[in-house]
Parts: C-alpha cells; sequence; structure tokens
C-alpha cells in the first residue's frame, strides 16, 4: 500500500502520483464504485491510498476525505453536480481584458462558487498589453473595494508571471475561467517546459477554443500543485443556500444585519434595506449587486 495524489481522472483511468514522485496510471477498485461522493467518486487532487500488485499495475483502494471541492452544477437540466477539483486552498479566477472579451456577470458566478467553497480568490487579468491601463482599472475597481485580491498579467509582455509564480509556489492552487483567456499561457510560462496546449480565440464567435478537456494537477518544481482546468462557458450554481448567498459578496459584510428585517431581508425586495441603500448611494457597485440578485433567484429555484 502506499499514497497518492490523483493527477488527472478521464474515462475511467486515473494517473497517480505517489507520495515518492513516482507518476503512474491506476484503476478503480470495484467497491469504490458504489460509493457515494459529489460528482464523480476520484477526481483531480483526491488523496488516495493505491495498492501495487506484483505486476506493477495499481489499483486505488480508498480515497481520503475532501478538505475542499470547488464543483458547479453538471451541465444541462439535471441535478448533479460536477466537481473541478478536490482539495484546493485557493481559485485563481483567470479572465482576459481582452479576447474574449471580460464579462462581469460570469466573474461573479466563479467567485460565489469559490467563496462557498471556502477557497481563498485571486482574480487575475490576463493580455493586459491588449488594452489600456484604464481598462483594466475600471473592469477591476468593485473588486478591489470588495478586498478581492488581484492581479494584472501578460505572457507577451512577460508581466505579472514571477509575482504569480510566487503565489502558487508550495501550495495548492486551481487555475479556472472561461476558454481563450490564456490559464495554459500563464501555467507554460509559470513553469517552463511544461509545454500545454494553447488554443487561439475563435474570429467568428470572439470566444476561446478549449485546449484542457478535463481537470489536471500540476506538480511544481517549487513545490505544491496547480490544477490546469477546461475553459468553462457555463457556469451552474451548486449547492448555494439563498440564504447564505449574502456572504459570498464580502462587500455586503459590514451591512449585514443592519436592514429593517435584519437577517431575514433577502435584500431584494424589503423596505429600508441597507444593502440597497448602499446601492442607491454608490457605495456597492450596482452590477455587482444585480449579480447578486440574479444568482439569489437562480439559487432559490435550484431548492425548489
Amino acid at each position: 500500500m502506499a499514497s497518492a495524489t490523483v493527477l488527472s481522472a478521464s474515462g475511467g483511468v486515473y494517473d497517480v502520483r505517489l507520495d515518492d514522485g513516482t507518476v503512474a496510471e491506476a484503476s478503480l477498485r470495484g467497491r469504490l464504485k458504489l460509493e457515494q461522493r459529489t460528482g464523480d467518486r476520484v477526481v483531480a487532487g483526491d488523496r488516495v491510498e493505491v495498492e501495487i500488485h506484483p505486476d506493477s499495475s495499481i489499483a486505488i483502494e480508498s480515497v481520503a476525505p475532501r478538505t475542499s471541492e470547488l464543483a458547479r452544477r453538471a451541465p444541462g437540466h439535471g441535478r448533479r453536480a460536477r466537481v473541478i477539483v478536490a482539495n484546493a486552498q485557493r481559485v485563481i479566477i483567470v479572465f482576459a481584458a481582452r479576447d474574449p472579451e471580460p464579462k462581469r456577470r460570469l466573474l461573479d458566478r466563479f467567485l460565489v462558487l469559490a467563496e462557498a467553497s471556502g477557497l481563498d480568490v485571486l482574480i487575475v487579468m490576463n493580455k493586459i498589453d491588449l488594452v489600456d491601463e484604464s481598462t483594466v482599472d475600471e473592469f477591476l475597481a468593485p473588486y478591489v473595494a470588495a478586498g478581492y485580491a488581484t492581479l494584472r498579467a501578460s505572457v507577451r509582455a512577460n508581466t505579472g508571471i514571477d509575482e504569480l509564480r510566487d503565489i502558487v509556489c508550495g501550495s495548492h492552487s486551481v487555475v479556472t475561467g472561461p476558454s481563450g483567456v490564456g490559464k495554459s499561457s500563464l501555467l507554460n510560462a509559470i513553469q517552463p517546459g511544461l509545454g500545454l496546449r494553447i488554443g487561439e480565440v475563435s474570429e467568428a464567435v470572439h470566444k476561446g477554443r478549449h485546449t484542457t478537456v478535463t481537470a489536471r494537477l500540476i506538480p511544481l518544481d517549487c513545490g505544491g500543485y496547480i490544477a490546469d482546468t477546461p475553459g468553462l462557458r457555463e457556469l451552474g450554481l451548486w449547492r448555494v443556500d439563498p440564504a447564505e448567498l449574502e456572504h459570498y459578496f464580502p462587500e455586503f459584510t459590514d451591512l449585514l444585519g443592519t436592514c429593517r428585517f435584519k437577517r431575514s431581508c433577502t435584500h431584494i425586495h424589503e423596505p429600508d434595506c441597507a444593502i440597497r441603500n448602499a446601492v442607491d448611494d454608490g457605495s456597492i457597485d450596482r452590477a455587482r449587486y444585480e449579480s447578486y440578485v440574479t444568482l439569489y433567484e437562480e439559487a432559490a429555484e435550484q431548492k425548489v
């Protein structure tokens, strides 16, 4: 028996990294297929116990409880989860300053999923060489005001690469974001020689082409892991209680409990709502509040 970390899981085939650094292919022990777990039974980032057989084949015997799960609602209309990666400490959400154009509503969804998972967040605005600095300032301003850590990056201009490497070294991070924003390019820059495929942005629809098809955990030369994940164009909420959503918008924190209806206020239709008053006076960004309302309604519908 030996301990290992799952690097990738696809089609019933699991690449694992033993604690001695050996990387090998493993299968799943039959009884594990019967266990109930969120989403897939074994995903990238899981810690597992494996048995190494005399013929050198390896079987996953057990899976350790997860310290965290970054999960989204499975695409379609079902009520299933898709766990993107397990046991991460930090989510690095990458958006491009241009090509494709950044969408605030989608970024807000990523942030809520990260907050609901209890993970640290870093927002990376990539491809900043394609726009004026003021454009980046304007996009990031509401998130800086909310207290999120942000980083500006450009692989072409070699901007932000050293800072990002310093952040991820020695820890377990997951990189996520829409297709075509340059996630793989950033990872290639962080760890030269990695050789991840890089996709182009479609001129017809201005959306990135998928180059990563499944989450893969990458051991870093400087220590720790970073998970490369498929670009997402659809991001459904999973296990987000509408009553808890207010806690996933950090700029609301100081005002919670100060509405007329205290903790029962939904911040949508009640009179004398401190959150809505703050939106009206400009101390809370209106677009962020509108995202809250949309996500609240979605979470409430899912709960029915």
